[in-house]
């Protein structure tokens, strides 16, 4: 037990956040930062692609469809290796591997933030898009005003489960030299060279109390959606429904 409390001590800000602010960051920091990045620049691109998924347009349903099922049927690692070789190819000029990785998850978190959108649209109950259609809105300010709102409150839950698994998928980035939590503790294990177990039993326990906190987080805001729910009457739906189609006119 002593040796992990000795590790953590000798290189607990290694860890923690890389060679920052003498280098690059890094460690738990940099899983974060990218992790966070990745759903802030997917969540746009996966709403548009969901949006896209369920629209009677099939010159937009069918790529979309297209998109979500290649990208959901081949391993993050190829994407990986295909962004990191292609996008130089593309732009010109080399990119860091940060940048590499963002790129990636950034690619393959939208076609699954896609899924979840389009599920949390299609759970709503039907009527709600045709009262809209029937008081003479559009099928594009259906969607705005009545349709997404409730469909985004509604995939929070599903939202946060998602960004755990991009926190997962960022150790990939490993291999292209992002210097995230699991290269942090390479570069500390090849310096100890004597404690590869206790140094990633670490790295573990880190991805676990993270990845719990935020599974936890989750069920919480499912429990919320759903007393919230099943507090709301009837009659209360069919007020606020008027009161925003009113606002709305």
């Amino acid at each position: 037990m002593s040796d992990f409390f000795t590790i953590l001590h000798d290189n607990g800000m290694l860890l923690l956040m890389g060679q920052y602010p003498n280098g690059p960051l890094g460690g738990v920091l940099c899983t974060l930062l990218i992790s966070v990045l990745a759903v802030l620049l997917a969540f746009p691109i996966g709403v548009l692609l969901g949006l896209a998924r369920i629209s009677p347009w099939r010159w937009f349903s069918w790529p979309a469809a297209c998109w979500v099922y290649v990208l959901r049927g081949i391993p993050l690692l190829m994407v990986v290796f295909w962004t990191y070789f292609c996008v130089p190819l593309l732009i010109g000029h080399n990119i860091s591997g940060f940048a590499t990785m963002l790129c990636t998850l950034v690619i393959y978190e939208s076609a699954y933030i896609a899924e979840i959108v389009r599920g949390g649209i299609q759970a709503l109950p039907g009527g709600q898009y045709e009262a809209s259609r029937a008081l003479g809105m559009s099928y594009l300010k259906t969607l705005r005003v009545v349709i997404l709102p409730q469909a985004l409150y509604n995939a929070l839950p599903s939202l946060v489960s998602q960004l755990v698994s991009i926190i997962k998928d960022s150790t990939l980035g490993y291999v292209i030299n992002v210097p995230e939590l699991t290269y942090a503790a390479n570069q500390v294990n090849n310096q100890l060279l004597t404690k590869p177990f206790q140094v990633f039993a670490i790295v573990a326990i880190s991805y676990y109390l993270i990845c719990f906190s935020l599974t936890w987080l989750a069920n919480k805001l499912e429990e919320r959606i759903a007393r919230k729910r099943r507090n709301v009457t009837p009659d209360a739906v069919q007020t606020a429904q008027v009161l925003l189609l009113t606002k709305t006119d």
